[in-house]
């Protein structure tokens, strides 16, 4: 018989209804920020530095994390291929319990962040030829980036809940995009 606690059937509806909250919230900001009707052309000089910059940071958060998890590798004698393995003369089994923990952190922060920069640039491409606000486009092409640094370093040092603060900035930048592409199709 399960027994739902109060707590849990709290989490239960949060988790349930937490998208279409940011999603409203990314609504209402982009109100507030400004919505241009769509005009679709090349991407303006500014959206390309933006661009460019966005880029920039999220290139460095990758190879943070791919120094990170080569580090944890290094320190726990855990190898990446079976060649590696035979050649070092250790065993999967000789990896201890606090090193089975750390290379998970660190192949989790790699997948999770790049699962999530695939959605960001499809947005990020449609966004960019639609002529966005100035400010919207600010907002939204750089708080990627930004919070996708935030929480690779939440996540590394295993603070559960400044990671949850940026996965949601992270989730805000994407519903941003979604929304002023939606919104500026309606006011068109």
């Amino acid at each position: 018989m399960k027994v739902e606690t109060e707590t849990s059937g709290n989490s239960y509806w949060i988790l349930k209804f937490y998208p279409f909250g940011v999603l409203v919230l990314a609504v209402a900001l982009n109100f507030m920020l400004g919505i241009d009707p769509i005009q679709i052309s090349h991407p303006s000089r500014e959206i390309i530095g933006l661009i460019s910059c966005a880029a920039t940071i999220l290139v460095i958060n990758h190879s943070w994390i791919m120094t990170v998890t080569e580090l944890t590798r290094n320190r726990f004698k855990i190898f990446a291929s079976p060649e590696e393995w035979i050649s070092s003369g250790y065993r999967k089994s000789d990896v201890s319990e606090k090193g089975i923990f750390e290379i998970e952190r660190c192949l989790n922060t790699h997948r999770n962040t790049t699962e999530n920069i695939v959605y960001y640039i499809l947005l990020l491409l449609v966004f960019s030829f639609v002529s966005p606000n100035q400010l919207a486009a600010w907002s939204w092409i750089l708080l990627f980036p930004i919070a996708r640094v935030g929480y690779t370093f939440s996540y590394l040092n295993g603070n559960d809940n400044t990671r949850g603060v940026f996965m949601s900035l992270t989730l805000l930048s994407v519903y941003g995009m979604t929304s002023y592409l939606a919104l500026s199709f309606l006011f068109n």
